[in-house]
């Protein structure tokens, strides 16, 4: 039988709601006893849980442990785990890309260094891979700063603002699939991988020439290449060629 808590959590949410919550419009009571804890802070402690074991453990009644309460006690703060999950990401999103040290209308260098500073936020919580999920959501204002900052540092290449959010894409999914292969990466299954292909690939190379080539001259054996770095200056190769092109 399901708990109380579950049966919360499966109710119909309200998205006007839930957007009131994740930017702070909704309404504060104007008596009774201030209020022990907030939104902010629970969003907080439960980022640091997801980043010591992951999203799937937390829970709101993982969280109010913490805080020594009852999970029914948080539901006055946070309907549930969705609207929690948003708060979070923009509790890890809070500190906005800097890019006043970036010299003016060089595109280039803006883009670079919002690409990275993402990246490390990735890198910090990997939680946040999940938590993001590429489709249509309810967005706050710290991760909206985070487009508005990437769209800006593309202004000067005078892209129309369609492709401009092509290229961020192109950005923020080039982090996030590293952020994905740093997630799906095990040392030692990796290892067993490698030798279970090669003595495959060994007995079927007519097969794969190509393949049997590429391996044999270090494919998966980069030589020191920055997967960052390297992806990033084809992307912005690719805006300067479509600059070029259009002058």
């Amino acid at each position: 039988m399901a708990g109380r808590s579950e049966e919360k959590q499966d109710r119909p949410r309200d998205p006007a709601a839930s957007l009131a919550l994740l930017w702070g419009e909704q309404g504060k009571p104007s008596r009774g006893p201030k209020p022990k804890l907030s939104p902010q802070r629970i969003a907080a402690a439960a980022a640091e849980l997801a980043d010591a074991e992951g999203l799937d453990a937390v829970s709101m009644s993982r969280v109010a442990g913490g805080f020594g309460v009852s999970a029914m006690a948080l539901y006055r703060y946070v309907p549930g785990k969705t609207e929690l999950v948003a708060l979070m990401v923009e509790s890890v999103l809070a500190e906005a890309p800097d890019l006043a040290g970036v010299p003016a209308g060089d595109w280039r260098a803006a883009a670079g260094e919002w690409t990275r500073r993402c990246a490390r936020v990735y890198a910090a919580h990997p939680w946040l891979l999940g938590a993001t999920a590429m489709r249509r959501r309810l967005m706050g204002p710290c991760e909206l700063r985070w487009l508005d900052s990437a769209l800006a540092a593309l202004e000067p290449t005078r892209l129309g603002a369609a492709e401009r959010h092509q290229v961020f894409l192109l950005l923020i999914g080039l982090v996030r699939n590293l952020a994905q292969q740093r997630g799906d990466y095990e040392e030692e299954g990796d290892a067993e991988w490698g030798r279970l292909s090669a003595e495959v690939l060994a007995r079927h190379a007519d097969r794969y020439p190509a393949l049997t080539k590429a391996v044999a001259d270090g494919v998966f054996d980069p030589d020191g290449i920055d997967p960052l770095e390297f992806g990033l200056d084809r992307i912005l190769d690719g805006v300067e060629a479509l600059m070029t092109g259009r002058e």
